[in-house]
């Protein structure tokens, strides 16, 4: 999130210090990500350590907390997991919010430059590392399974009156309204056509911006906040899209990818369905925060240029997901 949290960050940086026992020198803001009940800090110990705080309003889910340390237990290495507090469990409450600490890795996620050669064939190792992974009874039981009944049709449909009004986004409306309520209905007649395929642990949400290296260095995979059980295609829906990231998949970025995950012949029909969800599903949650009366300008204007880049993909003449 852009906007800063309304929270006494001296109270935070001393909720952190007792919890975790670290001896904080600094608590630093960092403006990352879209999830508007969420915040990130990089903390600064007084010998020399850093750490990656995440404050979210609310809850995490129960497979946010303990998927990650149980994917580094199998092998998955790539895995950023949540530091475990000293009595055990890894979240700890912080008023209405919940913290998660983990460790910091330099270099900046990879949405901006893209991946090298070396990069590539490990980002296709890990997805099938972690796609090979059999979850244990009770990871399994926390983890949503895949239903392809999205609710992100029925909020466009509830925010676009509100869009429609709005001096904010009444312009943006009149121009892309139309071909974002046809966006709706492909992904309703796409989910109505998909192959059930066989489910497996998928991140959901990892295209480059969630993949940390610096340099040619090793990649280090984060936000794992809505991990799901889904055919593979729910995360290879993010390779093979042009969708995400400045540097997107060309062929020979494809034949590094295989490399590293090995054979494979992704069903066109479920990745068409995730992609075109997943369009639909982020023109809702930008249009709600863009609405929201106590984002800032900056936040605002950031939201819209997403959304914006989003519905001139869709309503382009060869939009075909």
């Amino acid at each position: 999130m852009l906007d800063k949290p309304d929270v006494d960050e001296r109270l935070l940086a001393a909720e952190v210090a007792a919890a975790w026992g670290v001896d904080i020198a600094d608590l630093v803001f960092m403006p990352v990500g879209l999830d508007v009940n969420a915040w990130a800090y990089r903390v600064d110990t007084s010998d020399g350590e850093r750490y990656f705080v995440k404050l979210r309003r609310g809850e995490y889910t129960p497979a946010a907390v303990l998927l990650p340390g149980f994917l580094r237990a199998h092998g998955v290495r790539q895995v950023v997991a949540p530091i475990d507090l000293p009595d055990g469990g890894a979240s700890h409450g912080f008023g209405d919010h919940r913290l998660l600490l983990y460790p910091f890795h330099d270099g900046g996620s990879l949405w901006g430059r893209g991946l090298t050669e070396r990069q590539w064939i490990e980002y296709g190792e890990f997805l099938g590392r972690l796609h090979a992974v059999t979850p244990s009874a009770d990871i399994a039981a926390v983890l949503p399974v895949e239903t392809w009944r999205s609710s992100a049709g029925e909020r466009l449909r509830a925010l676009g009156e509100r869009a429609a009004a709005s001096q904010v986004l009444g312009a943006f409306w009149d121009r892309y309204g139309a071909a974002l309520r046809r966006l709706s209905a492909t992904v309703d007649d796409l989910a109505s056509r998909v192959t059930h395929g066989r489910h497996v642990v998928c991140h959901a949400d990892i295209h480059p911006g969630n993949l940390i290296a610096d340099g040619d260095g090793p990649l280090h995979v984060v936000d794992w906040d809505a991990p799901i059980l889904a055919p593979r295609e729910r995360d290879l829906m993010f390779v093979f899209s042009q969708d995400f990231g400045d540097h997107p998949i060309d062929a020979h970025c494809a034949e590094l990818f295989r490399r590293g995950y090995g054979p494979l012949e992704p069903d066109q029909t479920l990745l068409s369905y995730y992609r075109s969800e997943r369009h639909l599903d982020d023109v809702a949650v930008f249009l709600e925060s863009i609405l929201n009366s106590e984002a800032s300008a900056e936040s605002r204007a950031n939201d819209l240029h997403w959304l914006t880049r989003i519905a001139e993909t869709v309503a382009g003449p060869g939009y075909a997901p």
